[in-house]
């Protein structure tokens, strides 16, 4: 049974709003840990992992219908919890595949990739799922719900789904010997235009940047 019929027909609705915050809060602690660089060989594997589950739950709630929250206007969930450090940490262990080239909307003609960054898309993505979290912790599960799917298609559905791509190609070049244009030409500062899509002259072998971050190549 789809979560849309499982919705409409009230059949234990409770079961997906549990394990919806469930994936969310295993996210959420995951990176937090994986931030702190207590195991740096498994990083970018590990955020593969975790990214990609979080996509699940991602899916389930973007093929779920409309969800209305209890009441007509948000409650405040009080300030925002900071995540300079965390973003500062992640950027700190990803450094060598932190900035990477990204399409912001396919389906939008002729538009050019720009620089972003890993650890700004994961920092940005929990700052979406701690606001809902709030809420779910509070008992405001509808309006936990209906923030998580809101945010879902508005941000940090298309931002996580961005790191995914950036992490498994990362693995993928690692894993197929394949090397890697020099990312230090990316800058996120600065737009990219079509003149200047190329990365800077050079390559980096995939051992190079792979055995830092825990990755071993196929062989």
């Amino acid at each position: 049974m789809s979560d849309a019929t499982l919705h409409a027909t009230d059949r234990n609705p409770d079961d997906f709003a549990v394990q919806i915050a469930d994936q969310i809060e295993s996210f959420l602690v995951a990176v937090t840990e994986v931030a702190k660089g207590d195991e740096p060989d498994s990083a970018v594997p590990f955020l593969l992992l975790e990214v990609s589950q979080l996509l699940l739950a991602g899916g389930r709630l973007g093929a779920h219908e409309d969800i209305v929250p209890d009441e007509r206007y948000e409650p405040d969930p009080g300030p925002e919890a900071d995540v300079d450090q965390l973003r500062e940490n992640l950027a700190r262990l990803l450094e060598p595949v932190d900035v990477y080239s990204e399409v912001f909307d396919p389906y939008e003609p002729r538009k050019a990739p720009v620089p972003a960054r890993i650890s700004d898309d994961l920092t940005d993505v929990i700052t979406d799922l701690r606001h809902g979290m709030v809420h779910y912790r509070a008992g405001r599960t509808s309006e936990a719900l209906w923030w998580w799917q809101f945010s879902y298609f508005s941000n940090w559905g298309s931002t996580a789904s961005a790191t995914l791509r950036a992490l498994q190609s990362v693995v993928a070049h690692v894993r197929l010997n394949q090397p890697l244009a020099e990312l230090d030409g990316l800058d996120t500062d600065q737009g990219m235009g079509d003149d200047t899509l190329e990365f800077e002259a050079g390559k980096v072998m995939a051992e190079e940047i792979g055995e830092p971050l825990g990755i071993r190549r196929a062989h």
